[in-house]
């Protein structure tokens, strides 16, 4: 097990870039199953859940690539639908999250696909029902081995239909999308997720010649067609690490420039940050983030405690959640603190209140956090990094805190993050690998 020896109370200055979005690539990089012609596909981040990701498809038998750092090439002419019977792949699949989202491409091209229950971050519930829900109305047929795997596929050729999704599910919407796109007819999705990813993945699909209306809102109309061809993508800058290095900057009163943000594609995140008193510039597509000894939360106009909430799009990310508790611990005020989507990504506070930090977990959804306005500095102490967002948020707190602090599990950091302790120490930090 690796962990991080960090050294804190070090102001950092410089620039900056964010990686490519890893909730983009994970679907994005499942697309390339929809055609046997070339994809190529950069701004890919180099990450643990995005290789392993890339090597399950290689495994299935999709030609693989690599023409610069963050750019492959993929050909998913020849898919070995008998490795998904081996012992190897209910290994592999088992283990990450993200290939949840070969499903809708496997099932709209080769009219099946099978699935062990996906791993991932321990987070809470996270039911696939809207997944399966979606398929079975385009003419997927799901049976459940024991509890924890899934097939499904279609006699003869999938079919548009309407349907009203349960919740907005990003990846949901983005199995239904993938396989609605080759479907008979047409489908309307209503109640679709349109973040900016799952619009990448639309435009993506388009360009290989799909029939996609409504691309940005909550109502997709797809037009069935035969076939789709190759084309080429670029990733989006990755929102979450984003907002990370924003509230990084405040936390340990640093200066930093964000490279090349897309600032259009992030929504509210950064005035939910500047309700915390960040200061922030926009100069062009970068952020700078002016060294600041005080930031203070923003109350409502009457007078009473903010509130900062997670919601589906356009609302602000759950992802960013842990990262706005660790900032307003150094802040000036009060913020109620309610992650609605997710009931054990708050499960992390006690760390931060062993390090000084006064927050009140209300409930498994609900913390409120009192902030300190930098009058003392949180101490460094030993943790473990339960999932990837917690686990920059205690990095973050570490690197803000007086004194030594060692974090271990941080191969669950290392899933959502590329190489974040070289990236942080070239800023000035002390970060050590151990």
């Amino acid at each position: 097990m690796a962990a991080f020896e960090v050294r804190g109370g070090k102001q950092l200055r410089g620039e900056i870039t964010p990686q490519g979005a890893k909730n983009e690539a994970l679907q994005i990089l499942c697309a390339v199953l929809l055609t046997s012609e070339p994809v190529t596909i950069s701004n890919i981040p180099d990450i643990r859940d995005v290789n392993k990701l890339i090597e399950l498809l290689r495994d299935m038998g999709v030609k693989v690539g690599k023409l610069a750092t963050d750019t492959y090439i993929f050909q998913a002419e020849n898919v070995n639908l008998d490795y998904l019977d081996t012992p190897e792949f209910v290994a592999q699949a088992g283990a990450l999250r993200g290939s949840v989202m070969i499903l809708g491409p496997m099932l709209g091209r080769y009219g099946r696909c099978q699935l062990p229950k996906p791993g991932g971050d321990k987070i809470g519930r996270r039911p696939m029902d809207t997944h399966f829900l979606g398929l079975e109305k385009l003419g997927g047929k799901l049976t459940l081995e024991g509890t924890d795997f899934y097939r499904i596929k279609v006699d003869g050729k999938l079919t548009g239909t309407h349907m009203l999704l349960d919740e907005a599910s990003v990846t949901g919407t983005a199995n239904i999308l993938m396989a609605a796109v080759l479907a008979e007819g047409t489908t309307t999705i209503y109640n679709a997720a349109c973040e900016p990813y799952l619009q990448q993945l639309c435009r993506m699909l388009v360009r290989m010649g799909a029939n996609i209306q409504g691309i940005g809102s909550n109502l997709l109309t797809i037009q069935g067609v035969e076939r789709l061809g190759g084309t080429e993508h670029r990733m989006l800058p990755d929102m979450i690490e984003i907002g990370s290095f924003i509230g990084l900057a405040a936390m340990t009163g640093s200066e930093i420039t964000i490279k090349d943000c897309q600032i259009l594609e992030l929504g509210l995140i950064p005035d939910t940050f500047r309700k915390l008193g960040i200061q922030m510039e926009f100069r062009g597509d970068d952020i700078h983030i002016p060294a600041q000894k005080h930031y203070e939360i923003a109350t409502y106009l009457d007078g009473s405690i903010l509130t900062v909430s997670d919601h589906t799009w356009p609302g602000f990310t759950p992802d960013l959640l842990s990262i706005v508790l660790v900032v307003a611990c150094q802040a000036k005020g009060t913020v109620l603190i309610h992650q609605k989507m997710f009931e054990s990504r708050l499960f992390f506070v006690d760390k931060l209140i062993d390090m000084g930090a006064q927050i009140i977990l209300c409930d498994p959804h609900r913390a409120t956090v009192i902030g300190l306005d930098q009058q003392k500095q949180l101490h460094g102490i030993t943790m473990t990094s339960p999932d990837i967002r917690a686990g920059v948020a205690l990095l973050i707190a570490a690197l803000s805190a007086e004194g030594k602090s060692t974090i271990l599990n941080v191969e669950q950091i290392d899933r959502g993050y590329q190489f974040i302790d070289q990236r942080l120490n070239a800023l000035g930090a002390d970060i050590k690998r151990l």
